[in-house]
């Protein structure tokens, strides 16, 4: 049964119990996802609390699987929360939705396990990167796509991007800023693709370092563009040096469409998306 078929149960799930739910977001208003208390600032960690603060009437923390940057959306951001007290899955969706902002929703609640952990819990996320390749930029969609007005190869770009599979050190493509203890990542499947005019990547891994999917994509593009041999990819990655890849790619491209977990905890699955991609490539 589709997602949107299912309905919302109705039964209180007893205070205490740990809470996951499906969040979606645009974050084109937002300074990411992550709450900073010492700054007064508008985030979706802070916004999604609040709306669940008055459905509990009390304060709720909630965990995240993944925390995005400035103006990076979610389509299936994973959370979890200790419930303060006993409400409906109804009331964790539908409730919460009525104290957010239309930019952010709940999509599902449901009671996880003890040892469930929206974070550590996962095995693999995928995020997808959405270019408008036009000559003119699009009137719609703005800050919810990239735009490149030269004509991308993007099979050039998904050759390219093969040599990036596999536990790989990844320190060409981490930002400076990046507090990782390691650069080490392992990335499962990579993508390029076109839809209409939209060149697609779509890039899988166990967890990822910072702006590494917008700096892969970046020194992608100038691939496609033929500014850089395909080879370029694969000598930047040996290299290890972030300063001799291209530039990072715009935050208004990049979801987080997927979280993987273990089949045990039993999560509802994600459907295909953003929305504006409509249904799923054959």
């Amino acid at each position: 049964m589709a997602e949107w078929q299912t309905p919302f149960a109705t039964d209180p799930l007893p205070a205490g119990s740990r809470i996951a739910c499906r969040i979606e977001y645009d974050g084109s208003r937002y300074s990411g996802w992550q709450a900073q208390p010492q700054r007064s600032i508008n985030t979706v960690q802070t916004t999604l609390e609040r709306g669940l603060a008055a459905v509990a009437a009390a304060p709720v923390r909630v965990h995240c699987a993944g925390r995005t940057d400035t103006g990076v959306h979610g389509f299936a951001q994973i959370i979890h929360f200790e419930a303060p007290v006993a409400r409906s899955a109804k009331a964790w969706v539908l409730g919460v939705n009525a104290n957010l902002p239309p930019d952010v929703r709940v999509h599902w609640a449901v009671a996880a396990p003890a040892d469930f952990h929206a974070r550590f819990s996962a095995l693999a996320r995928r995020y997808r990167y959405l270019i408008a390749n036009t000559p003119v930029r699009p009137a719609l969609l703005g800050g919810q796509i990239s735009w490149q007005r030269q004509p991308l190869d993007h099979a050039v770009m998904h050759d390219a991007a093969q040599c990036l599979l596999g536990e790989r050190d990844f320190s060409a493509f981490r930002a400076a800023t990046c507090q990782s203890t390691s650069p080490m990542r392992n990335v499962q499947s990579l993508e390029v693709s076109r839809r209409g005019d939209l060149v697609v990547v779509d890039i899988k891994a166990n967890a990822f370092l910072h702006h590494m999917v917008r700096n892969i994509v970046g020194s992608l593009a100038a691939v496609g563009l033929g500014r850089q041999p395909p080879q370029w990819i694969e000598q930047l990655l040996q290299g290890r040096d972030r300063r001799l890849a291209a530039d990072t790619a715009a935050a208004a491209g990049l979801y987080l469409v997927e979280v993987e977990y273990p089949p045990r905890y039993g999560l509802p699955p994600t459907p295909y998306g953003p929305l504006l991609l409509g249904p799923p490539p054959n």
